[in-house]
């Protein structure tokens, strides 16, 4: 199945331009002066301890948080664009995060969770459903291979299970890039096999992804740059090959180890 992106802007026009990016909850600074650019069709992971800022900086991009204004100059854009509305944004971005998963466990059919995403609710409600919208759902299904599940209430899925519907959700919209935040907690190692399996087959298909994760292991082969971020901010950022060293990554989390990469996928050792 081949995700169609009518509406991608030229090459030239960065998906993602954050410069000197502030955000203050309370009385803490969860991102600081946090400048990075992304573009369409990269696979990036981001990778920090927990506590790093990690969800944050997925809540700037999502609009859920604005930056502080300060002395220097702040770029907060998207697609070349400092104000949108959040239901533009579902063809540029799709999000699957833990709120997310949490929010749709409830007696919800597989199906209605896809097709919810094309009116961003928690179930269909009074929804109008059109034939081309199930017709889109249907191919969603064949293409993670969930169609079997599909009138099952989520209560009654894996967490596994439950969210690859919440990633056909996200892409209903064929969005140029999907962000997943943590996307592995809770799953065990045949679950942790078919979500890697489900990602690359998405990134396969033209997909771009931005991977948020504490896990090294999350890393698929794919993936080519990893930002590594602490205490608010990006504190390296870079081809995988380079970044994922024994010093970096023994550095970020604070213990000493050894990073070993076998098929395409790099592990932690030695700790």
């Amino acid at each position: 199945m081949a995700f169609e992106h009518p509406d991608n802007p030229p090459l030239f026009v960065p998906l993602l331009e954050f410069e000197n990016v502030t955000i203050i909850k309370g009385d803490k600074k969860v991102l600081d002066a946090v400048s990075v650019m992304i573009h369409d069709g990269e696979n990036i992971a981001i990778l920090g301890p927990n506590g790093a800022g990690k969800s944050s900086f997925i809540k700037a991009i999502t609009r859920e948080y604005y930056p502080v204004i300060q002395n220097d100059p702040v770029t907060f854009r998207i697609r070349g664009r400092d104000v949108w509305d959040v239901f533009d944004l579902r063809s540029t971005l799709g999000i699957v995060s833990p709120d997310l998963q949490y929010s749709f466990m409830r007696e919800l059919l597989g199906r209605d969770v896809i097709l919810s995403g094309f009116f961003s609710s928690i179930g269909i409600f009074n929804h109008k459903v059109t034939s081309e919208m199930d017709q889109k759902t249907d191919e969603i299904l064949a293409f993670l291979g969930i169609d079997h599940l599909q009138y099952r209430p989520m209560t009654t899925m894996s967490s596994g299970e439950a969210r690859r519907f919440l990633i056909g959700r996200a892409l209903v919209h064929a969005p140029a890039t999907l962000i997943l935040d943590e996307p592995t907690g809770s799953l065990d190692l045949h679950a942790l096999y078919t979500f890697r399996q489900t990602i690359r087959k998405i990134v396969r298909s033209g997909t771009g992804i931005i991977l948020v994760t504490h896990n090294l292991h999350d890393i698929i082969p794919e993936i080519s740059r990893v930002i590594l971020m602490k205490d608010g901010r990006f504190c390296c950022d870079g081809p995988k090959a380079e970044i994922l060293s024994d010093a970096n990554i023994g550095g970020l989390f604070n213990v000493p180890l050894h990073i070993k990469e076998e098929g395409g996928y790099y592990y932690a050792t030695g700790y």
